[in-house]
C-alpha cells in the first residue's frame, strides 16, 4: 500500500482546522494531541482572526517543510519533511516571539544551509505567496499581478532604466510586452521609450525617482504613460491593469545567414515565461498553441540553427521546459533520459513507495528539427526552468550560451496551497508555500549551477534595440558563430562608447524584473494528491 501524502484539500493542500481554539491537522484519523514535543499545536484566541491565521500559517508551513507531509508527524523518525535542506535547520518553535510572522520564520530557516563555494546560504529562493495568484499564472496561463500586490492582473510590460548622462539623468525603455496584455494590445513594444509617467517627464537615478517609476508602472491599477517610438513620434496611453491569457512568445522570425558560398535559415524567438502548456483542466493553453505555431514555422523553413532568447525569462512550469526541450532535441534523444530529480534523503529513501516522479525521459518522437546548434540568449535574469531547458539539452546536441551568466537556480518547488478551517467550518486561504523541494540533474548527472551557467561569449543587452535588429549584439554573436565558427571578442568595459551612439544598457541592480524566478512542478502536486 502506498502512503498517503496529504490530507484532504485542493492542490494537495495540507489544511488546518481550528475548533475550540485549538489547531489540529485535518486527517481522517485523529492525530495525537502534540505531534512534536518541541512544537506543540498552539492554543489560540478565537477572537483574533488575524492572529489565528498567522499562527496557523506559521505552524503548517513549518510542519510541511520540517516535520512531515504524510502522517501528521507522528512517526518516530519525524515523518517525511519536504524541505530540500531540512537537515541543516535545527528544531525551531514556529511560535517563538522572535518570529513576527510566517515570513520571518521562513527567512530564518533559509539561513542554515550554507553553500561552501560562496559561504552564503543556498536558499535565496523560497517564499510565501500570500495573494495566491502565482499558481493561476503559471498553471493556467492567466496573468496576475506581476508584483503579487493584487489579483487584478497587470499591464504586461517590463521596463529598464538607463543612465542618460553623467548627471544621473535616467531614461526608461520598454524591455518587452505580452501581445495579449493592455500594453501589448496598445502596440507598445521593445525599444519604445517611456518619456512621461502621469505627467512627470524628468527622472533621475535617485532611489526616490526609481521607486516612483516602479510603483507607477508595476503597482498602480491605472497609469498614463507617454511613449516615444524609435521613429521619434510620440503617443500617450492610459493603461489599466487587466487579466489576460499569457502569450509568452514575444517575437519570432526566420532569417538567412551566409555560410560559405550558400546561406542557412536560422530560427529566432523570444520566450519570457514558462506558463504551462496545459491548464489545470487538461486543456491546451496559449503557451502550447504559440509554441506549436513557432516550431511548425521553423520546421517548414528548414532551419539549421535555432536562437532561443531567454534573457528575461525567470522560469515557471517544469513541464513547459520539457515541452520545449522535446521540440528542440535531435531524434537521437528520443526515449532517453531528459533529467532526474533529487529530493531530500528521507523522501529518496521511500521514493518508490510514495510514487513521486524521479526521472523524466524525452518522448518517443522529438520535434524533427535537424539542428547544427541551438543558441540561448541569457542574462542574470535567466533562471530556473530556463536553466533546466538548457541543461537538459547539453548531453544531446551543441548548446551555446550568449550574453552573460545566468541567475543560478538548479532547484525547484512543489506547489503547497495552505488553508485552514475556522470555527464555523469555513475554509480560509492562507498562502501558497514555495519552499525548495528538489534539485535536477541532466542525463550526464550535471547540475549544481548555484552561481549560474557561464555564457560561452559575452554580449551587451542594448535595451533600446528592437527585437530581431542587426544592432543586437546577442544576435550578432550567433550570426558570427554560424558564419565563421567563432564568436566575436567584445570588451565588457566598452559600454560608454556604445552609449555615446545611443545604445543603452540598464542600470545594474536599479530595478529588478518584477517576475517570478523559479520552477514549479505541478505534476508532483497532482502525484501528492493520490490516495
Amino acid at each position: 500500500m502506498h502512503k498517503k501524502l496529504f490530507s484532504s484539500g485542493v492542490k494537495g493542500v495540507l489544511a488546518a482546522c481550528i475548533f475550540a481554539g485549538v489547531l489540529t491537522s485535518c486527517h481522517k484519523d485523529k492525530p495525537a494531541a502534540n505531534n512534536d514535543n518541541n512544537n506543540p499545536a498552539p492554543s489560540v484566541s478565537t477572537g483574533d482572526t488575524t492572529a489565528i491565521k498567522e499562527d496557523s500559517l506559521r505552524y503548517l508551513m513549518y510542519q510541511i517543510m520540517q516535520v512531515t507531509y504524510a502522517d501528521g508527524g507522528r512517526t518516530a523518525n519525524r515523518g517525511l519533511p519536504t524541505y530540500y535542506w531540512y537537515s541543516s535547520v535545527p528544531v525551531l518553535n514556529p511560535f517563538d516571539t522572535k518570529f513576527a510572522n510566517a515570513d520571518s520564520l521562513l527567512a530564518a530557516m533559509k539561513r542554515y544551509a550554507i553553500n561552501p563555494t560562496t559561504n552564503a546560504p543556498y536558499d535565496r529562493y523560497s517564499f510565501l505567496d500570500r495573494s495566491g495568484v502565482l499558481t493561476n499564472k503559471l498553471m493556467n496561463g492567466v496573468s496576475s499581478s506581476t508584483t503579487y500586490f493584487s489579483a487584478s492582473g497587470d499591464l504586461g510590460l517590463q521596463y529598464a532604466p538607463v543612465l542618460a548622462d553623467a548627471n544621473g539623468t535616467v531614461r526608461i525603455f520598454v524591455l518587452y510586452t505580452d501581445k495579449n496584455s493592455p500594453a501589448g494590445k496598445a502596440g507598445v513594444t521593445r525599444g519604445w521609450e517611456i518619456t512621461g509617467i502621469n505627467g512627470v517627464t524628468s527622472f533621475s537615478s535617485t532611489s526616490s525617482s526609481l521607486s516612483y517609476i516602479y510603483r507607477s508602472i508595476m503597482e498602480s491599477d491605472n497609469v498614463s504613460l507617454e511613449f516615444k517610438r524609435p521613429d521619434g513620434t510620440k503617443v500617450t496611453y492610459a493603461l489599466a491593469q487587466s487579466t489576460y491569457n499569457i502569450n509568452p512568445v514575444v517575437f519570432d522570425t526566420v532569417f538567412s545567414v551566409p555560410v560559405g558560398l550558400s546561406t542557412q535559415k536560422v530560427g529566432y524567438f523570444v520566450f519570457y515565461t514558462y506558463a504551462s502548456t496545459f491548464n489545470a483542466n487538461g486543456q491546451p493553453t496559449v503557451t502550447k498553441t504559440e509554441l506549436d505555431k513557432v516550431f511548425t514555422k521553423f520546421q517548414s523553413a528548414g532551419i539549421k540553427n535555432l536562437i532561443v532568447d531567454l534573457r528575461y525569462n525567470g522560469g515557471g512550469a517544469t513541464t513547459t521546459a520539457e515541452y520545449l526541450d522535446s521540440a528542440i532535441a535531435p531524434s537521437s534523444a528520443a526515449n532517453n533520459l531528459m533529467y532526474s530529480y533529487q529530493y531530500n534523503d528521507k523522501l529518496m529513501a521511500v521514493i518508490n513507495d510514495i510514487q513521486l516522479t524521479s526521472k523524466v525521459n524525452f518522448p518517443s518522437q522529438t520535434g524533427g528539427l535537424q539542428l547544427d546548434n541551438v543558441f540561448f540568449v541569457v542574462s542574470r535574469n535567466t533562471a530556473s526552468a530556463s536553466e533546466l531547458t538548457i541543461n537538459n539539452l547539453k548531453p544531446y546536441m551543441s548548446v551555446k550560451l550568449i550574453g552573460d551568466s545566468t541567475y543560478g537556480k538548479p532547484v525547484g518547488f512543489i506547489d503547497f496551497n495552505i488553508t485552514m478551517y475556522d470555527a464555523n467550518h469555513q475554509q480560509k486561504y492562507l498562502a501558497d508555500l514555495y519552499a525548495i523541494n528538489f534539485e535536477t540533474k541532466n542525463a550526464k548527472g550535471e547540475g549544481g549551477y548555484y552561481t549560474g551557467m557561464a555564457a560561452n561569449t559575452f554580449a551587451n543587452d542594448y535595451v533600446n534595440v528592437p527585437w530581431g535588429s542587426t544592432s543586437d549584439q546577442n544576435l550578432q554573436q550567433a550570426v558570427s558563430f554560424i558564419s565563421d565558427g567563432k564568436f566575436q571578442t567584445i570588451n565588457k568595459n566598452a559600454r560608454a562608447a556604445r552609449e555615446a551612439v545611443n545604445l543603452f544598457t540598464p542600470i545594474e541592480k536599479a530595478t529588478p524584473l518584477s517576475t517570478f524566478n523559479g520552477m514549479v512542478d505541478f505534476r508532483l502536486s497532482k502525484e501528492a494528491r493520490r490516495r
